[in-house]
C-alpha cells in the first residue's frame, strides 16, 4: 500500500468511517494502527464509528461505578471492559459517535483541548452552544451544555501516539447511564445532540459525520483525506450504517469523562494525566 509521505503526509490526517464494531475488536484496530504509525507505515487517522452497548472503565473507575454488578449489566447485553484510557467508567452505545485519533501529538493537555474545540464546533453547526469545562477538574474533561454533558473524552498516549478519543452522544437510548455512576459524578446531568435540538428536526449521520471531521481537521490545521477500512491494512470488516440515523430512544442523556493516561519512558509504568495535563 502506498502511504503519503514528507510535507503532503502532514498536511493529510485520514478519516476512516468503520460503521459498527464491537468494542473489543476496536482495541485490537487501534492497536494494530498505533503500531503500523510507530513504523511510519500510516499517517495520522481519525476512526469514526458505532459501538454495541459496553461499559468501558477508564484507570481511575473504582468498583462502585458499577452500583448494580456485573452480572446484573450483562443481562441486559451490555459487555463490560477495562481499558488503559484515562478517567472513569462510561457507556457506549448505538447512536453515539465515536472518534478514535490515531495521531503523533506534543501535549496531552493541548490535545484535549483541541478535541473539546472541535467539538463545539461541530455543535455550533446545528445551533447547539457547548462549551469545555476542564478548569473545574479531571472529572469534567468533555463537552458540555450548559452544565448538561454531551461528549465524553478519554484517552491513552504511548510512545507519542494516541489512543482512544470522544464520544458525542447523538440519540441513543439512556437508561444505561442511570444505572452507573457516570464520571464519577453522582449528580451529572446528561444530554444528547437529539434532546437539544428544537422538536421535529432530525440528524443525517453522515452529514454529522462529515461536520465533525471537518472540525477535528480544522482545530489540527490539517486536511481530511476519507480512507476505506481496507486502506488501513488488517481492519475488521464492521457491519455498515448504511447511512441510516444512529437512533435507539430519545430520553435524557448521559455519558462519562474521562482524561488521560500517557504511558512512562517505562514501559511497566504509567502516569495518568489529568484534563489540565498535569500528573496525578
Amino acid at each position: 500500500m502506498n502511504t503519503p509521505t514528507g510535507e503532503h503526509a502532514n498536511d493529510e490526517l485520514w478519516v476512516c468511517h468503520l460503521g459498527t464494531l464491537p468494542y473489543r475488536d476496536a482495541l485490537a484496530l487501534q492497536a494494530c494502527i498505533r503500531e503500523r504509525r510507530l513504523a511510519g507505515e500510516l499517517p495520522d487517522t481519525l476512526l469514526l464509528l458505532e459501538h454495541p452497548p459496553v461499559y468501558t472503565r477508564g484507570r481511575r473507575s473504582a468498583a462502585r461505578e458499577l452500583t448494580l454488578g456485573e452480572d446484573y449489566y450483562r443481562a441486559q447485553g451490555i459487555d463490560i471492559v477495562d481499558t488503559d484510557r484515562g478517567g472513569r467508567v462510561t457507556y457506549h452505545g448505538p447512536g453515539q459517535l465515536v472518534g478514535y485519533p490515531i495521531m503523533r501529538i506534543q501535549d496531552v493537555g493541548s490535545h484535549l483541548r483541541t478535541m473539546e474545540s472541535s467539538i463545539v464546533s461541530a455543535l455550533a453547526d446545528y445551533a447547539i452552544e457547548a462549551r469545555s469545562r476542564c478548569a473545574e477538574g479531571p472529572d469534567y474533561t468533555g463537552v458540555w451544555v450548559q452544565d448538561r454533558k454531551i461528549a465524553s473524552i478519554g484517552v491513552h498516549v504511548s510512545r507519542g501516539i494516541t489512543t482512544h478519543g470522544f464520544a458525542l452522544n447523538v440519540d441513543l437510548d439512556l437508561d444505561p447511564f442511570s444505572w452507573i455512576v457516570a464520571c464519577g459524578l453522582p449528580d451529572i446531568t446528561m444530554t444528547s445532540l437529539a434532546h437539544e435540538l428544537p422538536p421535529g428536526h432530525t440528524i443525517d449521520p453522515d452529514d454529522l459525520r462529515a461536520r465533525m471531521s471537518h472540525h477535528f481537521c480544522d482545530a489540527h490545521g490539517r486536511h481530511p483525506r476519507p480512507v476505506s477500512p481496507e486502506q488501513l491494512g488488517g481492519a475488521p470488516q464492521p457491519e455498515r450504517l448504511r447511512g441510516r440515523t444512529p437512533r435507539a430512544h430519545a430520553r435524557r442523556t448521559a455519558t462519562a469523562c474521562a482524561d488521560a493516561t500517557q504511558a512512562d519512558p517505562n514501559p511497566d509504568t504509567a502516569t495518568v494525566i489529568t484534563g489540565h495535563g498535569a500528573p496525578v
